[in-house]
């Protein structure tokens, strides 16, 4: 349990990553750590869809740079990008692919991977372009994007935490 709080606290972004691929064994376990988060109902309708293609995430960077009026890398030169979808049919499709995506990154920093959430996921696949991707790549469903956690050993360790700010919390006893 201490462990898992290290972690949480520890955990920080990271936007620098060596080129080389992370591992199927290192993969395999941040996905499935995405597969037991919590979801409303245990209903588990999100989806990830991994690309480690350099080609696919070069075509899906494109994309969500164009979308935030850039032509940088959204996705840091991070060489695993993994896209969470939700059912559009699941009125919990956010929500539950947001706890899928902290499960991801929380997992990638227990086993020293750096991570982290990138958007415009929505836009992207909302477009012709993000459905035609999803076709391509045999994803099936009706689906929204949630975000992107993307992947890799990170070249520097990011800072600290910042100081939490006040007001988070209310106790009504």
């Amino acid at each position: 349990m201490e462990s898992t709080l290290k972690d949480i606290l520890e955990r920080r972004s990271s936007r620098k990553y060596r080129p080389d691929q992370i591992s199927e064994d290192e993969l395999d376990r941040v996905l499935e750590a995405g597969m037991y988060a919590p979801s409303a109902m245990n209903r588990q309708s999100s989806v990830m869809v991994v690309l480690q293609d350099r080609d696919e995430i070069a075509h899906l960077s494109r994309m969500n740079a164009s979308i935030m009026g850039s032509d940088g890398d959204p996705f840091y030169g991070a060489p695993t990008v993994i896209i969470v979808l939700g059912d559009r049919g699941n009125r919990n499709a956010v929500q539950d692919g947001s706890l899928v995506m902290g499960n991801l990154m929380n997992a990638a920093h227990a086993i020293g991977l750096g991570s982290c959430w990138i958007n415009r996921a929505y836009e992207e696949f909302e477009s012709e372009e993000g459905k035609a991707l999803l076709r391509k790549w045999g994803v099936p469903g009706d689906l929204i994007g949630i975000g992107h956690c993307i992947l890799g050993y990170p070249l520097d360790m990011p800072k600290a935490a910042a100081p939490r700010k006040d007001g988070w919390t209310y106790f009504v006893r």
